[in-house]
C-alpha cells in the first residue's frame, strides 16, 4: 500500500513515516497543499494522511480539489483542532475518516486497514529515484524545479557540487523524468579511467587495434544510443580527449579504435564536476568551446550543510536504507544525536552521512542512535554541540555538558571531544556551572 503523508510538523511527520514503513507500507511525505496536488498528479497512492492545518491552506482546500479532479483516493484527516464542526467539514467534503492527535496508532492503523485492502500486485508511484529524497528546504526545492524545468529537453546539463552531494543520483532524476527515460543511462567516471583508455571507454575498439584489444569492445556513446550518457568528473579529461569528445557531440557520430567506420549516436549529455571549470579554461586544462558545448543549463547541488532544514529527512532515510541492509529495527535518533546532526558541517555530505548512519545502525544496541554509537571522526569534528549551535542560554549549555559527560562515561577527554573543546575549556566550564563534583 502506497501512502501519502501531507504535514508540515517535520518532526511528527518523520515518526509517522517511520512507524509506517515498520508496518510494511511505502511512505511518502509533503508539507504543503501545493506539494500534496503535485505529488498526487504524477503518483498513484492508496491513501492520504493529512493534517487539517497547512502553511498555504487546510486539509478541506485538498478535499476540494480532488472532488475536482474526480479522484476517488481515501483521505484521513489528522487534526490537533478535533472537534465536530471540524470533523463534521471534513467528511462532507469528502474525507473518508479522520482522527485527532495525539495519535493513537492502533487506532489509526484500524482506520487504514477498513479503507483499503493491501494490493501485492500494485505498481509503486513513479518517484524520480528510489534511492533519494529530493528535500523541504527552500535551496533544494528550487534545483529540483530546475530539474524538472530541463529534464523534458535535450538540453546538455552541467552539474557542479562538492563530492557526495549526490550528482550522479541528480543526472538520473534527469534521464527519468525526460522522454528517454525507457533508453539506457549510461554513467561514466572519467576520474576512473585511465588515461590511455579513455577513447575506448567512449567510443569502442575492434578487435587488435591495440596491445591489450582482444576482443570488440562497444563505447559507452553506443551503449547510450537514444538515451543519456553520464559524465562524471568531466575535468580529468586530457586534452585530446577532450578534442575527441567535442567533435562526437557536435557531429553526432563516433568511430570506435581501429575502425573506418562512423556510427551514428544518439544521446544526451549530462556533466558533473567538483572543479572550477572556468579556472581549468584559464590554466589551458579544459577547452572553452568543449565547456560552453556541455554547459547548456547549469545546476549547482547544495552542500548538505546549506539544507539544514533537510538534515534529518536524509537521516532517517538512510536509517530506513540501514534496518533493511542490516536487518535492524532502529527506531529513530535520540535528541542529542539529532541536535549534534543539524550543527555538524557534514564535509563529506550526503555520503559521509549514510556511511554514518549505517555504522551506527549496526553499532546501536537500543531503539533510539545515541552519540556514543556514531564514528568517531563525526565526534571529533570542530563543529560542536557547543560552538555549533546558537544557545539559548547558559542552562541550555550547562544541559549539553552533562549529556555529553554522560554518554562518555564521565570521561573529560573524550566529553571534550564530543563538545568540540579542549579540555582546558571543558573544565572552566565544568567549574562556572558548578560540575565539578
Amino acid at each position: 500500500m502506497y501512502i501519502l503523508i501531507i504535514e508540515d510538523d517535520i518532526t511528527f511527520s518523520l515518526m509517522l513515516s517511520t512507524w509506517l514503513k515498520k508496518k510494511n507500507f511505502v511512505v511518502k511525505a509533503v508539507s504543503s497543499v501545493s506539494d500534496a496536488k503535485q505529488e498526487i498528479e504524477v503518483g498513484s497512492y492508496d491513501l492520504l494522511l493529512s493534517d487539517f492545518r497547512l502553511p498555504d491552506g487546510d486539509g478541506i482546500d485538498l478535499l476540494k480539489w480532488l472532488k475536482g479532479t474526480e479522484r476517488s483516493v481515501p483521505l484521513i484527516m489528522m487534526t490537533g483542532y478535533a472537534d465536530i464542526q471540524t470533523a463534521v467539514q471534513s467528511m462532507k467534503q469528502g474525507a473518508s475518516d479522520y482522527i485527532a492527535k495525539p495519535i493513537n496508532q492502533n487506532d489509526l492503523l484500524l482506520k487504514i486497514n477498513e479503507l483499503v485492502t493491501t494490493s501485492k500486485t500494485q505498481e509503486p508511484p513513479d518517484f524520480p529515484s528510489k534511492e533519494y529524497i529530493e528535500g523541504q528546504s527552500t535551496i533544494a526545492c528550487q534545483m529540483y524545479e530546475y530539474v524538472r524545468l530541463v529534464a523534458p529537453t535535450d538540453m546538455s546539463v552541467l552539474i557542479t557540487g562538492s563530492s557526495g552531494t549526490g550528482k550522479e543520483l541528480v543526472a538520473r532524476c534527469i534521464h527519468e523524468q525526460s522522454s528517454r527515460k525507457k533508453a539506457p543511462f549510461v554513467a561514466v567516471d572519467c576520474g576512473a579511467i585511465p588515461k590511455d583508455l579513455a577513447i575506448s571507454e567512449f567510443f569502442g575498439h575492434i578487435k587488435g587495434s591495440f596491445t591489450g584489444a582482444i576482443d570488440n569492445k562497444t563505447g559507452a556513446f553506443q551503449t547510450a544510443h537514444g538515451g543519456t550518457i553520464f559524465l562524471d568528473e568531466i575535468g580529468n579529461l586530457t586534452y585530446e580527449v577532450q578534442v575527441q569528445l567535442l567533435r562526437a557531440l557536435q557531429e553526432h557520430k563516433v568511430k570506435p579504435i581501429g575502425s573506418n567506420q562512423e556510427i551514428k549516436t544518439d544521446i544526451r549529455l549530462i556533466s558533473a564536476t567538483n572543479e572550477n571549470l572556468q579556472n581549468a579554461i584559464k590554466n589551458g586544462d579544459f577547452r572553452e568551446d568543449l565547456y560552453h558545448r556541455i554547459n547548456e543549463f547549469a545546476i549547482r547541488i547544495p552542500d548538505l550543510k546549506e539544507r539544514k532544514d533537510d538534515i534529518m529527512l536524509f537521516a532517517d532515510h538512510f536509517l530506513s536504507l540501514a534496518n533493511k541492509d542490516l536487518q535492524k529495527d532502529i527506531t529513530g535518533f535520540a535528541p542529542e544525536t539529532i541536535e549534534l546532526f543539524q550543527s555538524y558541517h557534514w564535509p563529506g555530505n550526503l555520503r559521509q552521512m549514510k556511511n554514518a548512519v549505517k555504522y551506527a545502525t549496526l553499532l546501536a544496541t537500543e531503539r533510539y542512535i545515541t552519540i556514543k554509537d556514531l564514528p568517531k571522526d563525526i565526534m571529533a569534528s570542530p563543529s560542536t554541540l557547543i560552538e555549533g549551535t546558537s544557545l539559548r542560554n547558559d542552562a541550555h549549555e550547562k544541559e549539553l555538558i552533562q549529556k555529553a559527560l554522560i554518554e562518555s562515561g564521565n570521561n573529560k577527554t573524550i566529553a571534550a571531544r564530543m563538545l568540540g573543546i579542549d579540555r582546558k575549556t571543558l573544565y572552566n566550564k565544568l567549574k562556572y556551572y558548578n560540575l565539578t563534583k
